[in-house]
């Protein structure tokens, strides 16, 4: 259970949510849906959309490169709608110089064994892969005190309530 987990619980509730869907080069992985689970993008297109910035933040991780399209995430929230965007520290780091008021909630696993057992769970990652993200992770995990909540990822259903309550919280002061 990771972020997707928590975004995946949260838009299952009467939430005024949208979900941002990124932009990505990397081919999709079994199951993975183009503009449902990410928009895949060849190069070309990708740098078009940097050339053009319609991208929130974007970021090369890993070999492959990640966005959030602006214009959507403009549209939910012109249309009074709250967006939540899956992105690492990097994109939260350019989302919240261009987006100043952006709620930044960083979610962590319990510790650093149980981030490995899930990403061994999910079989996506050959054992290169899988040490790479571990160590992204380490290094994320030391920049949390930034962001303006810390969760803990620990059991789905508390964690998505947490989520939950801390994005009602901001809406009602709105």
């Amino acid at each position: 259970m990771g972020k997707g987990s928590i975004v995946r619980a949260l838009l299952q509730r009467d939430l005024p949510l949208v979900y941002s869907v990124s932009a990505t080069t990397r081919p999709p992985r079994a199951g993975e849906r183009d503009g449902v689970d990410y928009r895949f993008l060849s190069d070309e297109a990708f740098d078009d959309l940097v050339r053009r910035d319609e991208l929130l933040e974007w970021a090369d991780v890993f070999g492959h490169r990640y966005g959030t399209p602006s214009r959507p995430v403009e549209e939910a929230i012109a249309s009074g709608r709250d967006v939540v965007l899956e992105i690492d520290v990097q994109g939260a780091r350019s989302v919240r110089a261009r987006v100043p008021g952006a709620v930044l909630i960083f979610l962590t696993p319990p510790s650093m064994q149980e981030l490995q057992r899930r990403l061994q769970g999910r079989g996506t990652e050959d054992e290169v892969s899988l040490e790479r993200r571990l160590g992204k992770a380490a290094a994320e995990m030391s920049e949390r005190g930034w962001f303006d909540h810390v969760v803990v990822n620990d059991e789905l259903q508390r964690a998505t309530d947490e989520v939950a309550d801390i994005l009602s919280g901001y809406r009602d002061r709105r």
